[in-house]
């Protein structure tokens, strides 16, 4: 990481505790595992990472790392219907984006044939069994919280018509939905992912890895902690969504012939942002509605999104850094991440000038044809960064904003009248302009004062505003898309139930604007700051189109104060 949470460029507020690393700590020096350290992060293909994934990213990796262990990502791949190698492709390219390299990549089909035996090694010993009832029934027979849970009536068959039954099963015998493989557990636990769950469901499908090898899938609790198990995972780090899954995962565990340490799962609170959804059911009816365009749309808050929108991996590994890790979900400020994200591009972003609403400024008294050469800084906040010549005319663009014809109260810019200094450059005074027939700005005329170049005069009089320009002459052309939040409310759908009910109507806008030649050898990705107008991140296939970042103003400062 480029900061740490004592760091002064952090904000002004303690650190977050991180109740995982006290316990590694803790077990380490116990001499639990022999001190040995081990995680994953296993994300099923069947869908983009989204912000939330990146904090269980963060902790699997930086908790293997501060202990000299390893972290392997493994794809939990048990359902071909949902699941494509393009999401295995993308998983992988954004979690090494975010900075993290795994030890090795491993799939959960990987392990097909062991879990079948071990399947097989429940039979023998008592504990699972073939169901030949109906999803629903068998859903319904499990009762409900307080109510008991119905056994099935093939809850006790032999074990050697398990075994027929579930061989046949594998064999390809039986159409999708005729049998299950259950776990006799328990049908009258407190827990309902104890009452008999399903291990193996049939399912014909073709999987992007093992082809048409199966037809029988295992079921996600029943795969997980049997592929800890078999990687030697010491530390099964989840978010507390998996909460009621732990005494199923351990009671698997217990009745599996392991061929190594016990590994332990451990729940933490994942990661929520105001303003901020991220169901993949309800992403993808924005997508299909056509309310916003793709997976990578800047507005979502998929990583391959936030990544095209300019957000730094540093920053986003410095904030799940800084939140912690707790015991209890909370929703985190949006404003926050915002703030680590803007800190990150203050120290990094080249500085750039660009009108996006331009206007025309004619210096009257400027010489016919004379172009001056302006020096200005790429990074004030990194002198190795250097500095770059801008052409200056008597011709500029300036933000239609830099000017009023009637002044509004405290009104600093140009006005009839009044003087502002010209980035970088001289005093200008506003002499007039001229209107479009519609009313609007034409020209903005001005006179300049040469003896101002060093940005002071010499008889002291001082200006309020420094304004940014950009020379007609030398101007490139740029496309800016600037965004607002998605979501107007800070908890979506918490009026009505529907998240798509809090959409904001206008979270887009494109504009034309005008910008330095500088600013068209920008490579495709990089983000600059337009000087006194926020961070901009190159588009990576459209030339010229720019995604506003996250402004200028620090919005967290804000945010601490109503809180």
């Amino acid at each position: 990481m480029n900061d740490s949470p004592t760091n002064p460029s952090f904000p002004d507020t303690p650190a977050a505790a991180n109740f995982v690393r006290d316990l590694v700590r803790a077990d380490n020096e116990a001499g639990t595992f022999a001190g040995r350290v081990q995680t994953r992060f296993p994300p099923e293909p069947n869908g983009y990472l989204h912000i939330g994934h990146a904090k269980a990213i963060s902790v699997d990796f930086t908790i293997a790392a501060e202990f000299g262990g390893v972290c392997k990502l493994r794809f939990d791949d048990t359902n071909p219907i949902t699941e494509e190698s393009e999401y295995v492709e993308a998983i992988l390219d954004d979690v090494r984006w975010l900075g993290f390299e795994p030890a090795e990549v491993v799939y959960a089909s990987d392990y097909f044939s062991t879990l079948y035996q071990w399947a097989e090694h429940l039979i023998n010993t008592g504990f699972a069994y073939v169901d030949d009832q109906d999803g629903d029934t068998i859903s319904a027979q499990r009762g409900g919280y307080g109510n008991p849970g119905v056994e099935s009536p093939q809850r006790d068959r032999s074990v050697a018509e398990n075994l027929d039954l579930f061989r046949r099963m594998r064999a390809g015998e039986f159409a999708d939905g005729s049998r299950v493989l259950r776990a006799k557990a328990d049908m009258q636990h407190e827990n309902m992912q104890m009452r008999d769950p399903v291990m193996y469901r049939i399912r014909h499908e073709h999987h992007h890895r093992t082809a048409d090898d199966w037809c029988i899938y295992p079921t996600y609790d029943w795969a997980h902690g049997q592929s800890d198990a078999i990687e030697g995972v010491t530390h099964s780090l989840c978010t507390l969504e998996f909460d009621s899954h732990r005494a199923l995962y351990d009671w698997y565990l217990e009745h599996c012939p392991l061929p190594g340490d016990t590994p332990r799962q451990t729940e933490f609170a994942r990661l929520e942002l105001t303003h901020t959804v991220t169901s993949k059911r309800k992403l993808l009816q924005l997508i299909n509605d056509g309310v916003v365009d793709g997976w990578d749309d800047p507005r979502l808050p998929t990583l391959r999104a936030l990544r095209r929108r300019g957000y730094p991996a540093a920053a986003i590994r410095n904030f799940c850094e800084f939140i912690g890790v707790a015991r209890t979900n909370s929703r985190h400020q949006i404003e926050l991440l915002e703030w680590f994200v803007r800190n990150e591009l203050n120290r990094t972003a080249l500085r750039r000038m660009a009108v996006l609403h331009p206007i025309k400024l004619v210096i009257t008294n400027w010489p016919a044809g004379h172009v001056e050469r302006v020096t200005l800084q790429n990074n004030p906040e990194d002198a190795a960064d250097g500095s770059r010549e801008v052409a200056f005319t008597g011709e500029l663009f300036i933000e239609a904003d830099d000017f009023m014809a009637e002044a509004a109260p405290k009104y600093f810019r140009l006005t009839p009248g009044a003087e502002v200094r010209l980035r970088g450059a001289y005093f200008v005074r506003c002499t007039g302009f001229t209107t479009h027939p519609d009313g609007s700005i034409a020209e903005v005329h001005a006179t300049y004062d040469p003896a101002t170049r060093d940005g002071s005069s010499p008889d002291g009089r001082k200006v309020k505003a420094t304004i940014h320009w950009v020379s007609t002459a030398h101007a490139v052309d740029i496309t800016a898309a600037l965004y607002e939040r998605l979501f107007a409310a800070e908890v979506p759908g918490e009026r009505t139930g529907d998240p798509l009910d809090d959409l904001r109507p206008n979270s887009l806008a494109v504009v034309h604007g005008k910008a330095e030649a500088a600013l068209g050898a920008v490579d495709p990705g990089q983000v600059v700051q337009f000087e006194r107008l926020g961070y901009f991140a190159h588009d990576g296939e459209q030339p010229m189109l720019f995604h506003r970042t996250v402004g200028l103003r620090d919005e967290w400062a804000n945010v601490r104060k109503r809180g």
